[in-house]
């Protein structure tokens, strides 16, 4: 299937998630600060600490990332391997729970992965009702995790609804009908880093977008930028961390900026007062070779990950959906 080519998926029933829109502030209209993999510049990323401590200064929402163990638990984690953070060379999915939580990050301070549960009965205590999460569902994960997130959520007894607070996070239309099937009332946002690509969820409606920074600047990003803001889609952009990047995603007006460093970004907030922001020739080069890798790794995912759903039990399940599955 073409990259250009529209979803075909009709029907879907997703929810608005207002509670992902920028929000006023006495210095005017701006972002939500989204804690990358939580409070990352401070604590090991994907860890309670991380998570704890972007709530502390004062960040919106968390963004984090879902992976399954081997026995069916789901685990908070970025990378399918536990190498980089934990230093043990085996993948997430070959181990079970009861390994996996006694593992510490090997930066300090040491902590151990969460899991979803953890982080939902954190947040379900009384004072953290308006924190919401924004989950980023890999592309290697299937119906399994879906159907485990569910019966995960209805474990955690949050004072609001959790489709009030968690927005899905998806790389492929591929989920869109396992999030339907499962997680039927969830908000859902198209995660990227092509443009081309991404432009097929307007045709879905209320699907939000969480796009690469870097690949929204320059006109091909203001046009779509225009356009998501004209099907009164929420956007996010990830991952900001130069203050200069900053101000110039609040000055583009979007609703959330996912950094490292919410503090900071909030602080940027307080101070910005909408001057023009320039960019040294450098961040021109850096700009343009992250397009190219970014083209680059969209021919690889759609070697990978074909555009079609092939599967014959994910085609039954559109089809009881009352959905198209894209030719």
């Amino acid at each position: 299937m073409a990259e250009t080519t529209p979803l075909l998926l009709e029907k879907i029933d997703i929810p608005m998630a207002t509670f992902t829109n920028a929000i006023d502030t006495p210095q005017g209209r701006k972002p939500q600060a989204i804690a990358h993999r939580g409070y990352k510049a401070a604590y090991p990323e994907n860890t309670m600490g991380a998570f704890r401590g972007a709530v502390e200064v004062g960040a919106h929402a968390i963004e984090t990332d879902i992976h399954l163990s081997k026995d069916g638990v789901v685990v908070l984690s970025h990378d399918a391997t536990l190498k980089r953070c934990f230093g043990i060379d085996r993948n997430i999915v070959d181990c079970d729970w009861g390994y996996l939580e006694t593992l510490r990050t090997l930066k300090e301070p040491q902590e151990r992965m969460p899991r979803l549960k953890d982080l939902l009965e954190y947040l379900a205590k009384p004072g953290l009702g308006e924190i919401w999460v924004l989950l980023d569902i890999k592309l290697d994960n299937d119906d399994d995790v879906f159907r485990l997130m569910s019966a995960t959520l209805e474990e955690a007894k949050p004072s609001k609804a959790w489709n009030q607070r968690i927005l899905l996070g998806i790389w492929h239309e591929k989920h869109l009908p396992f999030c339907t099937e499962f997680l039927h009332g969830f908000p859902i946002a198209y995660i990227g880093f092509s443009i081309l690509y991404a432009r097929q969820f307007l045709k879905v409606p209320k699907v939000n977008f969480n796009m690469l920074q870097k690949i929204m600047v320059g006109p091909f990003g203001s046009a779509f930028l225009r356009d998501i803001k004209k099907a009164r889609r929420s956007i996010f952009l990830w991952t900001v961390n130069e203050e200069s990047w900053m101000k110039w995603s609040i000055r583009k007006e979007v609703d959330g900026v996912i950094t490292d460093d919410p503090k900071k970004f909030l602080e940027v907030c307080d101070s910005y007062q909408g001057e023009e922001v320039h960019f040294p020739f450098s961040a021109w080069i850096v700009i343009f070779l992250m397009n190219i890798a970014a083209l680059v790794a969209g021919f690889i995912v759609r070697w990978r990950f074909s555009y079609k759903i092939k599967d014959a039990t994910a085609a039954k399940r559109i089809g009881s959906l009352g959905l198209r599955a894209p030719e």
